[in-house]
Protein backbone atom coordinates (compact mmCIF):
# COMPACT_ATOMS: atom_id res chain seq x y z
CA UNK A 1 0.00 0.00 0.00
CA UNK A 2 1.07 3.74 -0.72
CA UNK A 3 2.78 5.16 2.43
CA UNK A 4 1.82 1.74 4.04
CA UNK A 5 -1.93 3.38 4.06
CA UNK A 6 -4.69 1.71 3.15
CA UNK A 7 -7.42 2.97 0.65
CA UNK A 8 -10.20 4.08 3.53
CA UNK A 9 -13.59 4.74 1.66
CA UNK A 10 -15.07 6.40 4.97
CA UNK A 11 -12.54 9.16 4.99
CA UNK A 12 -13.51 12.28 3.90
CA UNK A 13 -10.21 13.63 3.26
CA UNK A 14 -8.37 11.05 0.83
CA UNK A 15 -5.10 13.46 0.50
CA UNK A 16 -3.30 14.59 3.61
CA UNK A 17 -3.78 18.30 4.41
CA UNK A 18 -5.73 19.39 1.33
CA UNK A 19 -9.22 19.78 2.09
CA UNK A 20 -10.43 20.90 -1.68
CA UNK A 21 -11.12 17.06 -2.81
CA UNK A 22 -13.37 14.97 -0.60
CA UNK A 23 -14.67 11.66 -0.65
CA UNK A 24 -18.53 12.20 -1.05
CA UNK A 25 -19.89 9.22 0.76
CA UNK A 26 -18.92 9.40 4.07
CA UNK A 27 -19.90 13.66 3.50
CA UNK A 28 -23.34 13.23 2.56
CA UNK A 29 -26.57 13.48 5.02
CA UNK A 30 -29.28 13.64 2.68
CA UNK A 31 -31.08 10.36 2.38
CA UNK A 32 -31.90 10.83 -1.30
CA UNK A 33 -28.09 11.10 -2.37
CA UNK A 34 -26.84 7.59 -2.42
CA UNK A 35 -23.35 7.28 -3.60
CA UNK A 36 -20.69 4.47 -3.55
CA UNK A 37 -17.05 4.00 -2.21
CA UNK A 38 -14.21 6.14 -3.41
CA UNK A 39 -16.05 8.74 -5.30
CA UNK A 40 -14.99 12.34 -4.96
CA UNK A 41 -15.35 15.99 -5.98
CA UNK A 42 -13.17 18.31 -6.45
CA UNK A 43 -14.59 20.46 -3.50
CA UNK A 44 -14.60 20.84 0.29
CA UNK A 45 -18.94 20.03 -0.55
CA UNK A 46 -20.77 18.07 -2.31
CA UNK A 47 -24.46 18.24 -1.68
CA UNK A 48 -24.32 22.33 -2.39
CA UNK A 49 -23.61 20.79 -6.19
CA UNK A 50 -27.36 18.91 -6.10
CA UNK A 51 -29.65 22.17 -6.64
CA UNK A 52 -33.47 21.52 -6.17
CA UNK A 53 -33.83 18.58 -4.50
CA UNK A 54 -36.66 18.58 -2.87
CA UNK A 55 -37.89 16.02 -0.43
CA UNK A 56 -41.43 15.89 -1.45
CA UNK A 57 -40.68 14.85 -4.86
CA UNK A 58 -39.03 11.90 -3.78
CA UNK A 59 -36.25 11.89 -6.38
CA UNK A 60 -32.43 10.43 -5.69
CA UNK A 61 -29.24 11.13 -6.93
CA UNK A 62 -27.66 7.88 -7.34
CA UNK A 63 -24.05 7.46 -7.92
CA UNK A 64 -21.75 4.62 -8.65
CA UNK A 65 -18.30 4.12 -7.04
CA UNK A 66 -14.82 5.57 -8.39
CA UNK A 67 -16.45 8.39 -9.80
CA UNK A 68 -14.68 11.85 -10.19
CA UNK A 69 -16.44 15.12 -10.39
CA UNK A 70 -14.63 17.69 -10.72
CA UNK A 71 -15.53 21.62 -9.35
CA UNK A 72 -17.97 23.39 -10.05
CA UNK A 73 -20.12 20.50 -11.32
CA UNK A 74 -23.85 21.02 -10.87
CA UNK A 75 -26.79 17.99 -10.50
CA UNK A 76 -30.43 19.57 -10.96
CA UNK A 77 -33.13 17.66 -9.48
CA UNK A 78 -36.59 17.31 -10.57
CA UNK A 79 -37.38 20.93 -8.22
CA UNK A 80 -36.21 22.86 -10.78
CA UNK A 81 -39.25 21.60 -13.19
CA UNK A 82 -42.03 23.63 -13.64
CA UNK A 83 -45.55 22.62 -14.72
CA UNK A 84 -45.57 23.02 -18.18
CA UNK A 85 -49.30 21.83 -19.39
CA UNK A 86 -50.71 25.00 -18.57
CA UNK A 87 -51.49 28.85 -19.72
CA UNK A 88 -48.50 29.68 -17.17
CA UNK A 89 -45.11 28.23 -15.42
CA UNK A 90 -45.45 30.17 -12.86
CA UNK A 91 -45.35 28.36 -10.02
CA UNK A 92 -47.75 30.18 -7.46
CA UNK A 93 -47.91 27.00 -5.09
CA UNK A 94 -44.30 27.39 -3.60
CA UNK A 95 -44.68 31.48 -3.07
CA UNK A 96 -46.61 32.81 -0.08
CA UNK A 97 -50.16 34.23 -0.05
CA UNK A 98 -50.90 32.57 -3.51
CA UNK A 99 -54.21 30.39 -3.76
CA UNK A 100 -52.42 27.18 -5.53
CA UNK A 101 -52.32 23.60 -4.87
CA UNK A 102 -49.40 21.91 -5.43
CA UNK A 103 -49.79 20.50 -9.30
CA UNK A 104 -51.01 16.80 -9.32
CA UNK A 105 -47.68 14.75 -9.95
CA UNK A 106 -48.87 13.59 -13.58
CA UNK A 107 -48.90 17.50 -14.14
CA UNK A 108 -45.23 18.04 -13.80
CA UNK A 109 -42.50 16.97 -16.15
CA UNK A 110 -40.84 14.82 -13.66
CA UNK A 111 -38.03 12.81 -15.10
CA UNK A 112 -37.32 10.47 -12.11
CA UNK A 113 -34.22 9.69 -10.36
CA UNK A 114 -30.98 11.09 -12.07
CA UNK A 115 -28.46 7.79 -11.79
CA UNK A 116 -24.54 8.20 -12.48
CA UNK A 117 -22.87 4.84 -13.22
CA UNK A 118 -19.09 3.51 -11.61
CA UNK A 119 -15.60 5.33 -13.21
CA UNK A 120 -17.29 7.93 -14.71
CA UNK A 121 -15.52 11.12 -15.02
CA UNK A 122 -17.43 14.47 -15.00
CA UNK A 123 -15.44 17.61 -15.92
CA UNK A 124 -15.09 20.99 -14.82
CA UNK A 125 -18.83 23.13 -14.53
CA UNK A 126 -20.51 20.38 -16.51
CA UNK A 127 -24.42 20.44 -15.56
CA UNK A 128 -26.40 17.07 -15.33
CA UNK A 129 -30.39 17.68 -15.91
CA UNK A 130 -33.04 15.60 -14.06
CA UNK A 131 -33.82 11.85 -14.52
CA UNK A 132 -30.63 11.52 -16.58
CA UNK A 133 -28.89 8.02 -16.80
CA UNK A 134 -25.01 8.12 -17.10
CA UNK A 135 -23.57 4.33 -18.02
CA UNK A 136 -20.42 3.11 -16.29
CA UNK A 137 -16.84 4.54 -17.78
CA UNK A 138 -18.28 7.51 -19.38
CA UNK A 139 -16.66 10.63 -19.71
CA UNK A 140 -18.64 14.02 -19.53
CA UNK A 141 -16.87 17.23 -20.92
CA UNK A 142 -16.25 20.38 -18.94
CA UNK A 143 -19.04 23.06 -19.30
CA UNK A 144 -21.31 20.47 -20.83
CA UNK A 145 -25.01 20.31 -20.64
CA UNK A 146 -26.47 16.52 -20.02
CA UNK A 147 -30.39 16.20 -20.49
CA UNK A 148 -30.36 12.69 -22.18
CA UNK A 149 -28.57 9.18 -21.11
CA UNK A 150 -25.70 8.24 -21.77
CA UNK A 151 -24.23 4.85 -22.93
CA UNK A 152 -21.62 3.16 -21.19
CA UNK A 153 -17.91 4.21 -22.05
CA UNK A 154 -18.73 7.26 -23.85
CA UNK A 155 -17.34 10.44 -24.38
CA UNK A 156 -20.05 13.66 -24.48
CA UNK A 157 -19.43 17.22 -24.77
CA UNK A 158 -21.23 20.50 -25.56
CA UNK A 159 -24.41 22.09 -24.56
CA UNK A 160 -26.53 20.53 -25.06
CA UNK A 161 -24.35 17.56 -24.61
CA UNK A 162 -23.47 15.29 -27.78
CA UNK A 163 -21.82 12.12 -28.38
CA UNK A 164 -17.98 12.84 -29.11
CA UNK A 165 -16.80 8.94 -29.77
CA UNK A 166 -16.52 5.38 -27.78
CA UNK A 167 -13.92 5.26 -25.70
CA UNK A 168 -13.46 1.59 -27.09
CA UNK A 169 -14.69 -0.95 -29.53
CA UNK A 170 -17.85 -2.33 -28.86
CA UNK A 171 -16.33 -5.64 -27.36
CA UNK A 172 -13.87 -3.87 -25.38
CA UNK A 173 -16.96 -2.36 -23.75
CA UNK A 174 -18.68 -5.22 -23.60
CA UNK A 175 -15.44 -6.77 -21.45
CA UNK A 176 -15.05 -4.42 -18.83
CA UNK A 177 -19.36 -4.31 -18.15
CA UNK A 178 -18.69 -7.95 -17.33
CA UNK A 179 -15.62 -7.22 -15.49
CA UNK A 180 -16.68 -4.82 -13.11
CA UNK A 181 -13.65 -3.77 -11.61
CA UNK A 182 -14.96 -1.67 -9.15
CA UNK A 183 -16.86 -4.15 -7.03
CA UNK A 184 -14.03 -5.60 -6.25
CA UNK A 185 -12.00 -6.14 -3.12
CA UNK A 186 -9.19 -3.37 -2.17
CA UNK A 187 -6.50 -5.80 -2.73
CA UNK A 188 -7.84 -6.87 -6.30
CA UNK A 189 -8.27 -3.83 -8.02
CA UNK A 190 -4.66 -2.80 -5.71
CA UNK A 191 -3.06 -5.91 -7.72
CA UNK A 192 -5.04 -4.74 -11.18
CA UNK A 193 -4.02 -1.07 -11.37
CA UNK A 194 -1.38 -1.94 -13.86
CA UNK A 195 -4.48 -3.14 -15.87
CA UNK A 196 -6.67 -0.60 -15.21
CA UNK A 197 -3.95 2.39 -15.94
CA UNK A 198 -2.17 0.47 -19.13
CA UNK A 199 -2.09 2.85 -22.18
CA UNK A 200 -1.99 -0.64 -24.11
CA UNK A 201 -5.25 -1.35 -24.56
CA UNK A 202 -4.81 -4.49 -26.86
CA UNK A 203 -2.80 -5.59 -23.40
CA UNK A 204 -5.45 -4.55 -21.04
CA UNK A 205 -7.95 -6.25 -23.02
CA UNK A 206 -6.26 -9.60 -23.04
CA UNK A 207 -5.56 -9.45 -19.40
CA UNK A 208 -9.46 -8.94 -18.96
CA UNK A 209 -10.14 -12.18 -21.04
CA UNK A 210 -7.84 -14.00 -18.94
CA UNK A 211 -9.25 -13.11 -15.53
CA UNK A 212 -13.05 -13.30 -16.55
Amino acid sequence: MKNEKRPDPNVIHPIKGYDKEIYIKPAISDPNIIVGDFSYIADSDFESHVTHHYEWNGDKLIIGRFCQIAAGVEFVMNGANHQMNAVSTFPFYTLEGWDMEPPAAEDMPLKGDTVIGNDVWIGQNAVILPGVHIGDGAIIGANSVVGSDVEPYTIVVGDPARVLRKRFDDEMIELLLRFKWWDKSIDEINSLIPVLTCGDIEKARAKIIELL
